[in-house]
C-alpha cells in the first residue's frame, strides 16, 4: 500500500539534481516546460466539475487545486529566474503551497483561469529561458527554506520534472478512470 501510494504521489519518481546539465539536457528541458499548457488543456478541455473536483490520490489534491497550484508554482518559478539573472544570488521568497492550495479560489474557480495563466506565463518563461547562455544559466538564487544556493540550470531541470510531474498525477488519474476522450 505504502509503495502504491508513492506511486500515485510520484508517478514519474522524485526529483533528482544531477551534478551538472549539458546544453542537450537544458534544451530537453525548456522543451517539457513549453509542452505543458498544451498538454493540460487538451487533456482537461472538456472535464466537468465532477471530474476536476476529483483528488488524484487519497488525501491528496483535486485536479481543480493541482492545476491552480501549477500556475502559482510557475508564476513564483519565472519570477524567481527574473530575480537571478538580475541580480547576485538573491534570497527568493518561499510560500506555503498548501496553504496557497486551500484558498477558496485554488478550490473553486475555473481551472481556465489556471489553464490560461499557466500558457501565457509559459511563452514569456520560455522566451527568457531560450535567450540564456552558459553565464545565466549559472547563475543562482537561494532559498532560505531548503537553505541551499539553486543554478538556473537546474531549476529548469526541477520545473520540467514539476510539469510532468503534475501532468502524469492528473494523467494516470484519467487513465485509471478511463477518462481519456
Amino acid at each position: 500500500m505504502m509503495m502504491e501510494l508513492e506511486n500515485l504521489k510520484y508517478p514519474i519518481g522524485r526529483f533528482s539534481p544531477q551534478p551538472s546539465y549539458s546544453e542537450s539536457d537544458i534544451r530537453t528541458n525548456i522543451q517539457i516546460i513549453s509542452a505543458l499548457p498544451s498538454k493540460f488543456i487538451n487533456l482537461l478541455g472538456n472535464w466537468n466539475a465532477e471530474k476536476l473536483n476529483t483528488v488524484y490520490r487519497p488525501d491528496g489534491w483535486t485536479v481543480r487545486q493541482v492545476v491552480h497550484h501549477v500556475a502559482d508554482s510557475h508564476m513564483n518559478a519565472y519570477t524567481r529566474f527574473r530575480l537571478a539573472l538580475t541580480e547576485e544570488n538573491p534570497v527568493i521568497k518561499p510560500y506555503e503551497e498548501a496553504l496557497w492550495a486551500e484558498l477558496p479560489d485554488a478550490k473553486t474557480a475555473p481551472i481556465d483561469l489556471s489553464t490560461q495563466l499557466i500558457r501565457y506565463i509559459h511563452l514569456r518563461w520560455v522566451l527568457l529561458l531560450n535567450s540564456m547562455n552558459a553565464a545565466d544559466m549559472a547563475r543562482t538564487y537561494t532559498h532560505p527554506e531548503a537553505g541551499k544556493v539553486f543554478r538556473l540550470d537546474e531549476v529548469i531541470a526541477q520545473y520540467a520534472w514539476h510539469s510532468e510531474h503534475h501532468y502524469q498525477q492528473v494523467f494516470h488519474l484519467a487513465a485509471r478512470n478511463n477518462w481519456q476522450a
